[in-house]
């Protein structure tokens, strides 16, 4: 199979959907890898690198996406993308569908077989593709919205971690998951007093049992979030439910409620937000103002930090990339549990419930 690396082109998106020693293992295999010119760049791997592996390098994405059977991304499609894609070419990316509807009818009318990294998923439940850049946007959480608490950034002044007679910061975190449990650990790091809450009581346990003194757990509900989002100075809403919009859990009456100056970082903006007056931003102008609310929206997180996230990401989709490059389909769907449970559309279907659901279009099982 021919696998194809475009250049990503999303907004000061610096990831690379694949290193130098996976190209090396796609060639032991039989297989060939055609590349984008400087693709690797923004992670810090240079052509000569991907070169040396065995990869052809190309001048522009049209020869990427003509050439190759297989097309590994970082970052679903953009619209330029679209008509670059064919009818039963592969591709395998995030892809978060049921945050727009134009992608998903594209993807379903140029009829191509579309796995999405978000929906990978193994027989125990863990999204093993999505793992890892939850925990870079968790880290990241708080180190953002720390920057966006000051002053010259519309933030209320405050230091997360406070000083010795000045008390800290309070940050809320929504979700105890692989985002919210890594953001509790960022920020009760920073000295913060951090409430997380979340709908799973065993999922709270574990929280108290791992995190230090300063993480406090209190069961979410509608009552407590909205209490708690009251007396934040920081919120971060890390809430996911696998393959569907993100639930909206903070409403516009409580961010108009909220402290000013405060600030917001929706994690979950990938699957549409989960925050009434959220909307999705970018790297280069990331955050804006709500009721005096500073919003922090960026789709694509994990990109600012390139080169950590490039290794994190690839070290748990590569196995599958290999996969799916030497079973093909429809094979791999007989084979591949995950795999089956990644794909998103296929020869002009969906094939995922919780986009068919989101937008009222049918869809199929496998």
């Amino acid at each position: 199979m021919i696998i194809g690396i475009p250049k990503e082109i999303k907004n000061n998106e610096y990831r690379v959907g694949i290193l130098p020693v996976g190209v090396e293992a796609l060639l032991r295999a039989g297989h060939q890898v055609c590349i984008e010119t400087l693709a690797g760049v923004g992670s810090g791997i240079e052509d000569e690198q991907y070169i040396k592996a065995g990869a052809k390098i190309v001048r522009g994405a049209r020869q990427v996406y003509e050439q190759s059977e297989l097309i590994v991304k970082i970052k679903e499609p953009m619209e330029s993308e679209y008509e670059l894609l064919r009818q039963g070419q592969i591709l395998f990316t995030y892809l978060h569908l049921a945050a727009s509807k134009t992608l998903t009818e594209a993807l379903l009318n140029r009829k191509v077989t579309a796995f999405a990294y978000e929906t990978l998923q193994t027989p125990a439940g863990e999204l093993p593709c999505l793992t890892p850049m939850s925990e870079v946007a968790g880290r990241m959480a708080p180190q953002e919205g720390a920057k966006y608490l000051e002053e010259p950034m519309q933030g209320r002044g405050i230091l997360l971690g406070g000083v010795p007679g000045v008390a800290p910061a309070e940050v809320v975190v929504i979700g105890a998951g692989v985002v919210g449990s890594n953001a509790c650990l960022i920020a009760s790091g920073m000295g913060a007093n951090v409430t997380v809450l979340d709908v799973n009581l065993n999922r709270l346990r574990y929280v108290e049992e791992v995190m230090p003194a300063n993480v406090h757990t209190i069961m979410s509900n509608a009552h407590t979030i909205r209490d708690a989002v009251l007396k934040a100075d920081l919120v971060i809403s890390s809430v996911l439910i696998r393959g569907a919009k993100a639930p909206c859990l903070i409403n516009r009456d409580m961010v108009s409620k909220m402290k000013k100056g405060s600030v917001i970082v929706d994690v979950a903006i990938d699957q549409g937000g989960s925050v009434e007056t959220s909307r999705p931003t970018t790297h280069e102008h990331p955050t804006y103002l709500v009721d005096g609310v500073v919003h922090y929206c960026v789709t694509n997180m994990p990109g600012a930090v390139a080169r950590t996230s490039t290794y994190a990401l690839t070290n748990a989709t590569f196995p599958y990339i290999l996969n799916l490059a030497n079973k093909g389909c429809p094979k791999i769907l007989a084979d591949c549990y995950e795999l089956k449970r990644a794909l998103n559309v296929i020869d002009g279907q969906l094939t995922i419930k919780e986009v068919a659901e989101t937008f009222g279009m049918p869809y199929r099982e496998i």
